[in-house]
């Protein structure tokens, strides 16, 4: 199955105002749960709606139920409490830094313990099982980000270093992929964006700070967690697809790191046995194809070449000399194509309307035609 698909995207898709509008209106009490879950409903609805007429045939509910791409994760944990977020640079275009109050959003902390409160997820799943048209995927924050749960000053108590936190996390993500495989899911997405750390070292800086570990620890520790979970789902069903994300931030058409895939190719393609990667590929900041030499015979790469980031559509002869050029490290028949990433990794979504989004995703499916038939 992980073959027959070419045409795919990554998961968020641009909200309706009216729903940014109701989950503010919610979280000050001025409307009940149920108003804003029928809201998110006819949302998701809507996003699969649209992937279909586009011809996407992997759908997703376009994460309508999330404030951020994080908080299937972030909203399900105990044992963690609001926080400002530490500041983190965004650049647009060729590095043009954007105020911090339009890419803030809200954050947490381990203060104490985790613990697994509830599962969004699985109310995600439930929906897609009864009203996707064909096949659909669960996306997930891979716990190999964890470390964006650990401040020395209000976690250190609990977990002295964020590696303690992270061999927390895992089994608690473990079990939420077990309990999704049993509810029926056969397709499941990790989001893992850590190897950006060791991709770009100002970045891990900027995120980490003096209490990054070094640089082999960070590796050594992001490709082990990330391997177990897709074992630990392979082992509850051999048949499923596990799918693995990595892009270089995406934030109201914002970037947050840059930088090759060779520091980490080597280590990731070759030790995270994953059936799909899906990579930002879209500008000069993603490096050359060459480090997909390390991607295992029968491992699909999905190139992210599409910019979910802008409206100005791509010229489709450049998108086929560029998977052309792909096609040197991985076989034709085992490449895909896809925007770099989802159009609202945060719930203001990306400077681009629900017509230009449409006709990204129009894109990649007809390029997609055009290549493999």
């Amino acid at each position: 199955m992980p073959t027959t698909y070419h045409a795919e995207h990554v998961g968020s898709l641009l909200r309706p105002p009216e729903l940014l509008l109701a989950r503010q209106a919610r979280k000050r009490g001025e409307m009940s749960d149920e108003e804003l879950t029928r809201l998110e409903d006819s949302a998701a609805l809507a996003a699969i709606e649209l992937q279909r007429a586009a011809g996407i045939e992997v759908f997703t509910d376009g994460e309508a139920r999330r404030d951020t791409w994080m908080a299937g994760l972030l909203e399900s944990l105990g044992g963690v409490s609001p926080i400002e977020l530490p500041s983190t640079a965004w650049f647009r275009g060729d590095g043009e830094e954007v105020p911090p109050e339009e890419t803030s959003w809200d954050m947490v902390a381990a203060t104490g313990k985790l613990t697994q409160k509830a599962n969004s997820t699985a109310v995600e799943a439930g929906f897609l099982a009864r009203h996707a048209p064909g096949q659909y995927k669960i996306t997930m924050m891979s716990a190999s980000m964890g470390n964006l749960l650990w401040l020395p000053d209000v976690s250190g108590e609990a977990y002295p270093t964020p590696g303690d936190l992270l061999r927390d996390l895992l089994p608690l993500r473990v079990a939420e992929i077990e309990g999704l495989l049993e509810r029926g899911v056969t397709w499941i997405q990790l989001d893992s964006l850590s190897y950006n750390h060791l991709i770009d070292p100002g970045f891990r800086a900027r995120v980490l700070g003096a209490a990054a570990p070094d640089p082999a620890t960070l590796l050594d520790l992001t490709v082990s967690i990330d391997a177990a979970q897709v074992r630990a789902a392979k082992q509850a069903n051999p048949d499923v697809t596990v799918a693995m994300h990595i892009c270089r931030g995406n934030n109201r058409s914002a970037w947050a790191a840059k930088g090759g895939y060779e520091p980490v190719a080597e280590r990731l393609f070759g030790e995270v046995p994953v059936d799909r990667f899906l990579l930002e590929y879209d500008t000069e900041r993603a490096g050359g194809f060459e480090p997909l030499r390390f991607v295992p015979q029968g491992t699909i790469v999905v190139l992210g070449l599409v910019s979910s980031k802008v409206p100005r559509l791509e010229s489709q002869d450049e998108l086929r000399r560029r998977i052309d050029e792909a096609a040197k490290y991985v076989p034709m028949e085992n490449l895909a194509l896809s925007p770099q990433c989802g159009f609202a990794s945060t719930a203001r979504g990306n400077l681009l309307t629900v017509d230009e989004q449409r006709r990204k995703l129009e894109l990649v499916v007809d390029t997609a035609r055009m290549v493999w038939g």
